[in-house]
Order: C-alpha cells, then structure tokens, then sequence
C-alpha cells in the first residue's frame, strides 16, 4: 500500500510536465528547450544529493564498468520518453497527451514476460520468465478505458494532425519509459539506490540533451526567461520529485510482478491532475469529472486489492506444500 501512496504522489508531480509544457509551447517556447532544460537543471540537484549521500564514487564506477549499457537504457528511458513528451505538447493539449500516456499502464504489464525473477524450484533457486498478470492486466484496461473516454468526449475538436503528432509520439515514450527503468532496475536494484539509478541515468543521457540545446540556440535562439523558469520548475518537480518518487516506490516492489504492474498504474493519476492544472492554469475545461474519477479510483482499488491477495495466497500454498 506504501508503494500505491508514494506512486500516486509521483503522479502528481509528474502532471506539471504536462500542464507547463503545454503553457510553454502556448506561449511561443521550443520544445528543444523545454525537453533539454529539464535534464540540465537536473543535473546539479541530484550531484549534490547522491554527493552529500557520499554514494558518488560507487555510482561512478558502475558506469565506468558498463558504459554501453547506460548509454542505451538511459537513452531509451530517459530520451526515447521525454523528447516525444515535449514534442507532442506542441501539437495537442496537455490532457489529450496525459491521456494517452496512460497506455504505459498496460506496457507495463505485457512487458512482463521480457523479465526473470529468481524462483525456488525442486532444482534449486533458477531464473524463470515472469508471467503476465492477468489480474493487473484486466484492470489497467479499465483504468485505460476511463481515459480513453477523455479523448472520445473531445475527438470533434482533434484534427488529424493533432492525432499523428501528439499520440503517436506519446505511444513511443509510453513503451520506452518502463522499458529503460525496468532495465535499471533488474540489474541495479538493491546495489544503487533511487537517487544514484536516476543520477547516472541523466549524466548517461546529458550528451543528447546538449545538442537538443545546441540545435535549439542554433534554430530558435535561446529560450526566454518564461520557458527558463518553467523549465526549471518541471525538472524540479517532475525530473527530481516525481522520478525518484516513482523509482523508489517501483523498487520497492521490484521482486513482484503484479505490484509493479499496480504502482506502475498510479500513473493514471496524472490525468485528473493535469486535467486540473490545465483548468486552473490554462482555462481549461474539466470533463466529466465525477465519471473519470469513479473509474479511476475503482481501478485503484481493485489493483490494490489484486495486489494484497495474490501474495498472502502465493506464501499460504507454499506454506501448504512444505508441511
């Protein structure tokens, strides 16, 4: 339950990318700049708190043993998600690209079977492909459901253009962004921690973003101080806040599948409060709240639910076979 709080919390933080993203292209900004900005600001945040953790040198020497790995994961974790995010903002509404990132709720689940968890067997302990969980799957489409039926109430005013440049893009962050966490995590969980896994992950994927910024100066000019403190308020908030948030709360669960497709599904969240933030900062209008948010929390509920089961019943028929 724990890690269910801690992702809903992440979740909230999360929805500014969306809101100030939005406001950012709105008001005239690149989406260079915004996506870049981001992980620079980042950066000197999470150097002085790993630093001050005195877990830097650790770090340091993990990526010096795999640097191809980092490369790539955080390439795909970190900009395969972001810069589609970011680029996406400028061509559709923050609520229409909170929407369908929630399809990460079910590419959570179905990327399931691409992982191993470590099983006691009559051989001894072996690695077996986890499975999907059904349970977890049938109820992040409900919690998908709910926000398809966002987009549905506002598909008259969706041009063609809007659908191919906004969705699309968010349909690629929504398959990278577990994919590269979930590559970190299987391989540094329990050896570094949050902070260290999101640290390395920005440094492993600065070089993009430096010459997102350099092509950005290059074509647009520098960003205005508007976008610059926008920019540094997502990276607080959603880069720092919510990426560690949801690291931790995804680690704290990473030996059961069913729980981490359940905090991977807090997700959702994000919608309601983007939706909110686009009203009060935006004049946006908020549809069909009481309905989205009864879907919402119903499949909270029933994702918790699954999750407190299916382990107490796991542990009572393991119990069962050893007497």
């Amino acid at each position: 339950m724990k890690a269910i709080l801690v992702g809903i919390l992440a979740s909230l933080f999360f929805a500014v990318t969306f809101v100030l993203n939005r406001a950012m292209e709105l008001s005239g900004g690149s989406w260079y700049w915004s996506a870049s900005l981001r992980f620079i600001f980042m950066v000197p945040f999470l150097l002085f708190i790993v630093m001050m953790r005195r877990k830097l040198t650790p770090l340091l020497k993990e990526m010096r043993k795999h640097p191809l790995f980092w490369l790539k994961w955080s390439f795909v974790g970190f900009v395969l998600f972001y810069a589609p995010i970011t680029f996406a903002a400028a061509f559709g509404p923050g609520w229409l690209v909170a929407g369908t990132w929630q399809i990460t709720i079910v590419v959570g689940v179905l990327l399931s079977p691409f992982f191993y968890e470590t099983k006691d067997l009559p051989g001894g302990p072996q690695l077996v492909r986890q499975k999907i969980p059904l349970a977890a799957l049938m109820t992040s489409f409900i919690i998908l459901l709910g926000a398809g039926i966002i987009q549905l109430q506002h598909a008259e005013s969706l041009s063609a253009k809007m659908l191919l440049f906004s969705v699309l893009p968010v349909v690629i962050a929504a398959f990278a962004y577990p994919l590269g966490n979930r590559k970190m995590l299987v391989k540094y969980g329990g050896k570094l921690d949050t902070f260290q896994r999101v640290l390395g992950m920005t440094l492993a994927s600065l070089p993009f973003w430096l010459l997102l910024a350099a092509y950005g100066w290059w074509s647009d000019g520098l960003p205005s101080m508007g976008q610059t403190v926008q920019s540094f308020i997502v990276a607080v908030s959603s880069g720092i806040i919510a990426t560690v948030l949801f690291f931790w709360a995804t680690d704290m669960v990473r030996d059961h599948p069913q729980k981490l497709a359940a905090v991977e599904a807090t997700q959702s969240g994000e919608v309601i409060f983007a939706l909110l933030g686009e009203m009060i900062l935006l004049s946006g209008a908020f549809p069909s709240l009481l309905s989205f948010s009864g879907l919402f929390i119903t499949g909270m509920i029933l994702h918790t639910f699954a999750s407190r089961q299916r382990i107490p019943k796991a542990a009572a028929k393991e119990k069962a076979q050893s007497i």
